[in-house]
């Protein structure tokens, strides 16, 4: 994928360049995650196995 840059005066992060030129996405995003749902899961599954949540089935 070809992402094109606006030029600027001084030579900066391409990838940070190209994620201010995107706008809206990065980290404040409305919903959660992939990565994020994934962390949640694991932390719930460690508290039932460690006997601090009840299975709610």
């Amino acid at each position: 994928m070809k992402i094109k840059l606006k030029t600027t005066p001084k030579p900066r992060n391409r990838l940070v360049a190209a994620a201010k030129l995107r706008g809206g996405a990065g980290a404040h995003q409305s919903e959660a995650s992939p990565r994020a749902a994934r962390r949640a899961g694991k932390h719930r599954l460690q508290q039932l196995l460690a006997g601090r949540l009840k299975p709610d089935d």
